[in-house]
């Protein structure tokens, strides 16, 4: 049946939400396919959502939208994007308004992905073993040999699990008339499913009342099941599972981190890992430890420089091997890459008769391999409707960064010239016909406008087959145009919602059991401890320079002079250590700060939001002083600023972090860094030769202006100075103190003891400890200092080589 007219169908959308006439029905600038059937009236599933829209005004609109951008913002969501002036971080780009299917229809929909899932999983395992579908004409012998994803080192290497594939992603489309289609496949290494729970937690922030009442299908039911197929895959109890990530460089890095978190998994990189008699092991603090699975996030050429592309750096030597042995289960398995090529499409609907005996129940777009001549002749035929891209390309062409053609936009003259184009380089191409999507509602300058969408769909392999995700996220387009779908062009994420008619189970991922057995946290991985000890003395050492430049800005501010002896002393101090007292607030200052941050990104995983968000706002507060703020008294508030922000991250870290070992590693970067800072920091000021002030200089550094009028009924002075900043056990700033802390944190480290005997770490932080514990002020001196500032280091890259080689 043919649709009503555009201005009549929107008069029914109107009463089919109600007859008040309110702000959304002003805002209701186009009707979307979504929301009705081919006879224009609005489909029962989404008149509960546009009925309460309609009674909102704008203001309350904002303010909802407002709700879920914010929470994306503190929860510190973001996508990486990749233009003309570099690569940049950009927050998760919502559309506010979800997309809305009824519950019978995905019912469909979900028996047409599993069936392909299926297909997938037996067209990999024939491509790696017996080779039939190219042996008997069903797939061309060109588009394997050719194949840049076809990884000849694997074929023969049987899975450990018994299955080649266990997490998809699918690619699915509706057509204005109704239909859906598989636009692509994603075998590889599928990314969005973090990004669909976070986009599922913002939208219910706008609209948390109508999700209440609304029986939508939770997600969490989805990640249970996959996460139990994942712990049933183990092939000991000691083994581990992890996500293994290509690094913080990846545009997808937020959602690795996030997934981890979780599902409670170990986030890992190539270097994390050590394959060792045919098993792969993670380095960490307590020594190498075996893995069982690893949930891959990067692409398989990547895994193994030793078999695969020589020049990855982000993979581990022997991953291969470790799965001939069928020691290791990889999800999914090297070279499933070669499923998600383009021109594969084309023979899909054969090979679903061939190896499953029916034909498919969601369809690709229709795909042409131009390798052949029939093919080539019906793209060039129908070039207009037609658009031409790589034959091995992973993506569909709203994703390829603009290498296919569209074939309506080619001036004449090249049309004509189309066939021997196709001729020429036929195998490495294929036409697909154009792609015309279904329209969704999304908010656009104040009005609901259609937008053409797409939907990234889930699939796990469970205990009990394969399971659909209820939902997933949906692409909407930035323009009418179908290539600005793609995040990388402007398009945006909204929420699915599968609607039920009937209540739905409110799924979580905590046991049901009302007894538990309390699980100690898994192994730290040295790569982690690395970052966490660096952030420990980053952190440290921007609030060593901060306090530092507070007290000489506050006496600048006094007397203008940095020439003045004071002054000039410490400016010579800063120099040395490449803090430069012209700056108000020094580019080294934001180094050490943009350090931490770097350390703390290659472990969000085991970082609090909060955490995340308070040290991301310390970067961006230093950064926008550094521009703005001057010499004087400006900068001296502007530090005190600083130190309070970098207070509230140190609080939150102090107040919220485990204390298991990661928690030992960061506060022993601390204590070093601090005990350090004070070291040199009484070495050059509190010696003879100090200029008039520097001790009075050296406790508001300190912080222990109030504690030294308290305990010394004295005016500063050298011993009294050197008593409270160097040996007071109580005092969080001086050196005794810090060293206190490390030899009882290095208490706690794995395989302090080895075989009865202490570790040399452990030796040296305790001769480091007893020999300043013995010490007196008196017997302070500079070369006391110096020697305390040599232990100190020693005592870092012992720890180095001990628990981060």
């Amino acid at each position: 049946m043919a649709k009503k007219p555009a201005a009549e169908r929107k008069e029914q959308v109107k009463a089919g939400i109600g007859t008040d006439p309110a702000f959304a029905y002003s805002a209701l600038a186009g009707v979307a396919d979504e929301m009705v059937d081919n006879t224009g009236a609005v489909r029962p599933v989404w008149q509960n959502l546009l009925g309460a829209i309609s009674r909102m005004s704008e203001k309350e609109l904002h303010e909802r939208f407002a709700r879920a951008d914010r929470y994306l913002r503190d929860a510190g969501v973001f996508y990486r994007a990749y233009g003309a002036k570099g690569v940049s971080e950009r927050n998760w780009p919502i559309s506010h308004i979800p997309v809305l299917i009824d519950e019978r229809e995905w019912q469909t929909l979900s028996e047409g992905l599993v069936q392909r899932a299926e297909l997938l999983e037996q067209i990999m395992g024939d491509i790696h073993g017996e080779n039939r579908l190219v042996n008997e004409g069903f797939i061309p012998p060109a588009l394997l040999a050719s194949n840049p994803e076809f990884l000849r080192p694997l074929v023969g290497v049987k899975p450990a699990s018994g299955h080649y594939l266990h997490f998809l992603a699918f690619e699915i489309g509706r057509g204005p008339d109704g239909n859906w289609w598989v636009l692509a496949d994603r075998t590889q290494a599928p990314s969005g499913a973090g990004f669909a729970l976070e986009t599922r937690v913002a939208t219910t922030r706008a609209f948390s009342d109508i999700y209440a009442e609304t029986p939508v299908h939770r997600l969490a039911s989805f990640f249970g099941a996959f996460r139990n197929a994942l712990q049933g895959m183990k092939q000991s109890p000691d083994g581990r599972i992890a996500v293994l990530t290509p690094g913080p460089a990846n545009e997808t890095y937020y959602e690795h981190a996030y997934i981890a978190r979780y599902l409670g998994l170990m986030l890992l990189e190539g270097e994390d890992l050590a394959v060792v008699n045919d098993k792969v092991m993670v380095r960490t603090v307590a020594g190498l430890k075996p893995i069982s699975v690893l949930w891959r996030r990067l692409d398989s050429g990547y895994a193994d420089p030793l078999e695969l592309n020589q020049h990855s750096h982000i993979g581990t030597p022997g991953m291969v091997q470790a799965l001939r042995a069928q020691s290791l289960t990889i999800v999914n398995a090297l070279g499933s890459g070669v499923l998600e090529t383009r021109a594969l499409l084309a023979f899909m609907p054969t090979i679903s008769r061939q190896l499953l005996g029916e034909d498919l129940k969601l369809p690709s777009i229709a795909t042409w391999w131009c390798g052949q001549k029939a093919e080539r002749e019906q793209v060039a035929k129908n070039i207009s409707k037609m658009v031409i891209g790589p034959a091995y390309s992973r993506m569909p062409f709203f994703d390829d960064n603009g290498q296919s053609v569209l074939g309506s936009t080619l001036r004449s003259t090249a049309k004509e010239s189309i066939a021997d184009w196709l001729t020429t380089d036929g195998r490495k191409l294929v036409g697909q016909e154009v792609v015309t999507l279904s329209t969704t509602p999304a908010w656009v300058n104040g009005k609901l406008l259609p937008r053409p969408m797409s939907l990234r769909v889930f699939a796990a392999r469970t205990e009990n087959g394969w399971q659909i995700m209820p939902g997933g996220f949906a692409r909407i387009g930035s323009g009418d145009d179908v290539a600005a779908i793609a995040m990388q062009s402007g398009g945006s994420a909204a929420d699915v919602w599968i609607v039920s008619d009937k209540p739905v189970e409110r799924h979580t991922l905590l046991p049901a059991e009302e007894t538990f057995m309390r699980n100690m946290p898994g192994s730290l991985p040295s790569r982690a401890a690395d970052n966490l000890f660096w952030l420990g003395r980053y952190i440290e050492r921007a609030e060593g320079a901060l306090r530092i430049l507070r007290a000489w800005h506050g006496r600048f501010a006094e007397s203008a002079d940095p020439t003045q002896p004071l002054l000039a002393d410490v400016s010579e101090y800063l120099g040395v250590i490449d803090i430069d007292t012209l700056e108000a607030v020094p580019e080294s200052l934001l180094r050490n700060i943009d350090s931490a941050v770097y350390s703390a990104s290659n472990i969000r995983d085991r970082f609090s939001p909060d955490g995340w968000l308070a040290l991301n706002d310390l970067a961006k507060t230093a950064r926008r002083f550094h521009e703005t703020v001057s010499p004087g008294d400006d900068a001296s508030h502007a530090m005190t600023i600083l130190l309070r922000k970098l207070a509230g991250f140190a609080g939150l870290v102090h107040e919220n972090m485990y204390r298991f070992t990661g928690w030992r590693f960061l506060s022993l970067g601390r204590y070093i860094e601090r005990g350090l800072h004070m070291t040199r920091l009484l070495g050059h000021m509190s010696g003879p030769e100090a200029p008039d002030g520097a001790l009075d200089m050296l406790l508001e550094i300190g912080d222990s202006v109030m504690t030294h009028r308290r305990r010394y009924n004295v005016n500063t002075a050298r011993l009294t100075v050197t008593d409270l900043l160097a040996l007071d056990p109580l005092n969080p700033r001086s050196i005794l103190f810090q060293i206190n802390e490390i030899h009882h944190e290095v208490e706690q480290l794995p395989n302090a003891f080895v075989n009865g005997q202490m570790s040399p770490f452990y030796r040296e932080a305790m001769r480091l400890h007893s020999g300043l514990a013995v010490m007196t002020p008196e017997t302070m001196s500079d070369e006391v200092y110096h020697r305390l500032e040599q232990e100190l280091e020693r005592l870092s890259d012992l720890l180095a080589q001990t628990y981060l080689g």
